[in-house]
């Protein structure tokens, strides 16, 4: 049992009064006698996808944090090397299943997407309802020139379990990296997204939707660096939260010298299902180039009482109509998934938690 751990720090210092620097865990439970993780599995259309077990590279620039980050480096049950060599696109499924034979997952994903390349790579992390799981992942990306690759992260794990992730990216010339990133599990879901955006007219999309009921508690930390000229990061993030679930949401989008035309946008909204459930949403711009754009908007409100009165005048009860409601919100992103198996399967985890 660790008493406290601070993770996931901003990568500019703001107002403590603000409570969003870092966050704090009390009484969690870390694993330490870690043994192989079996239930993987791999699908879809893998020519031209080559998978290797391998020993990567742990350094993050960013990450969770050096707790977690040294733990990995100990811990590792799971090592992936994924190389993207596909000029048509395929998709690639890799899924990770957690049950009382696979507690605990601690991997180490490079997926290296070569130039000219296009490929959907889907994870998914699920776990059995009577589990307590732990996860704590690293996700590391190279697009090199001209690549094409749309990345699907989700997380289905239940709301017993720890879910800890670093993603981080690095993005050539012309290259175009698409990330949907559902969230939806863990008693804790700590995320850390990092994007280096050295390429010219290189393109980062990520878009993503979390979902919180019971006490879950959410904290989503995404760094973008512009750096290539006219590079373009686009961050759009979705959410609803039940009972007395928590979020933190912190984006950061720093113009670096050298990024002339460059553009960020990041976009946040969460709908609050409960009078006990919390926001907290810190949006940053940071700049030391002219001659770029850059938008952050960021909002938190209640169900609204005029559209749940309109949905039940049709004849829809109140859970139903709130059930509508969030899934409208989600849709637009949800909509970037088109393997129609999975998104079935992310509509029903939506009823199911708002149930």
């Amino acid at each position: 049992m660790i008493k406290s751990i601070e993770l996931n720090e901003t990568p500019v210092r703001t107002s403590k009064n603000f409570n969003a620097n870092n966050i704090k865990i009390n009484d969690i439970e870390i694993p330490d006698n870690i043994s192989s993780f079996y239930n993987i599995d791999i699908t879809g259309e893998c020519s031209n996808i080559q998978v290797e077990q391998e020993n990567n590279d742990y350094s993050l620039v960013y990450g969770l944090g050096n707790f977690l980050n040294e733990y990995s480096k100990a811990k590792s049950n799971k090592e992936l090397n994924i190389i993207v060599n596909s000029k048509t696109p395929k998709e690639f499924i890799l899924s990770f299943n957690f049950d009382e034979n696979n507690l605990n997952l601690i991997e180490n994903i490079k997926i290296t997407a070569n130039e000219n390349c296009k490929a959907t790579i889907i994870i998914k992390y699920k776990s059995d309802h009577n589990v307590n799981a732990f996860h704590n992942g690293i996700i590391k990306t190279i697009a090199k020139n001209m690549a094409d690759i749309n990345i699907i992260i989700v997380n289905l794990m239940n709301d017993s379990s720890n879910n800890f992730l670093s993603i981080e990216n690095t993005l050539e010339d012309s290259s175009k990296v698409k990330y949907t990133i559902v969230d939806f599990g863990g008693k804790h879901s700590i995320t850390n997204f990092y994007s280096n955006l050295i390429g010219n007219f290189s393109n980062n999309i990520i878009n993503t939707i979390y979902l919180g009921k019971n006490n879950q508690l959410f904290d989503l930390n995404y760094i973008a660096e512009l750096r290539g000229v006219k590079s373009n990061v686009d961050i759009e993030v979705q959410g609803a939260l039940k009972d007395t679930a928590h979020k933190h949401f912190k984006g950061t989008i720093d113009f670096k010298k050298g990024c002339k035309k460059a553009t960020g946008n990041e976009n946040e909204f969460c709908m609050l299902l409960s009078d006990k459930a919390k926001s907290l949403a810190l949006p940053m711009l940071l700049c030391s180039e002219e001659d770029v754009e850059g938008n952050h908007s960021s909002a938190t409100g209640k169900i609204g009482e005029k559209e749940l009165f309109y949905i039940m005048s049709r004849g829809f009860e109140l859970k139903e109509a709130m059930k509508l409601m969030v899934r409208a919100k989600f849709n637009r992103i949800i909509e970037n998934i088109k393997n129609e198996e999975l998104k079935e399967e992310i509509l029903n985890e939506i009823d199911n938690r708002l149930d």
